[in-house]
């Protein structure tokens, strides 16, 4: 709820449910996860986050604000038996369960410690998938220091030395879109897509081809920045 950008963005009704609703859906529409939780602060404003998780029945696990690494072995620490790790953030309320799906598929098949679909970035952001070991997560946890503690798996991908890394190209390259969630300018371009395509997920290339053909929608969110990892 305390974005800088966006204040309370995850619980913004978007097409019948929240941000966060969509992305939990999304999520589990992947087929592959045995078990999701949402990793949310202890700040007060975060009741509400919460509550929403109680209200649409999805586990709740509360931690640090900005030691997020942290939040996620609190995670783990409740949980016996889990050996592999999937990452999603709450404000890409338009993840494609087929990403998800190929990401894990990826992941299994390779063996490595951690994949992600954002070293080349080929995809919008909005739709990026991690998949990472537990053991690894654990791991980071006495090497990861600033920043790559809000950001949980920059230790791992910024040190490729030390872990078996691999980055997942999805094409055709679709990056010049944004489909994240992290201003009133990002608002817009999600509302008229979910506007145009209702409440169930739609897959990416749905949604670029349809972008294709509107470019005044594009230009909506095309001046966005991301913040650099140090900055967020």
């Amino acid at each position: 709820m305390g974005s800088t950008r966006l204040p309370g963005k995850v619980l913004r009704p978007l097409g019948g449910r929240t941000v966060l609703h969509r992305v939990v859906r999304a999520a589990r529409a992947g087929g592959v996860l045995d078990d999701l939780v949402v990793a949310t602060t202890t700040e007060a404003a975060d009741d509400a986050v919460e509550a929403e998780c109680a209200r649409i029945g999805v586990a709740c696990h509360r931690g640090p604000v900005d030691d997020v690494l942290t939040r996620f072995l609190g995670v783990l620490d409740g949980r016996d038996g889990v050996d592999t790790v999937l990452r999603f953030t709450a404000d890409c309320p338009l993840l494609d369960p087929s990403l998800v799906r190929r990401a894990f598929s990826v992941f299994e098949a390779s063996g490595v410690d951690y994949l992600t679909t954002s070293i080349t970035r080929t995809l919008p952001r909005g739709l990026d998938v991690e998949v990472v070991k537990a053991g690894v997560l654990r791991e980071i946890d006495d090497r990861a220091t600033a920043h790559h503690r809000t950001h949980v798996t920059s230790y791992i991908y910024s040190h490729p030395d030390e872990f078996d890394v691999i980055g997942l190209t999805v094409l055709p390259d679709r990056s010049h879109l944004r489909l994240t969630l992290d201003t009133e300018d990002d608002w817009k371009l999600i509302e008229a897509i979910v506007d145009r395509f209702g409440d169930q997920p739609v897959g990416l290339g749905t949604v670029a081809d349809w972008l294709a053909e509107r470019p005044e929608l594009v230009e909506l969110n095309a001046h966005v920045h991301q913040k650099e990892l140090a900055q967020a």
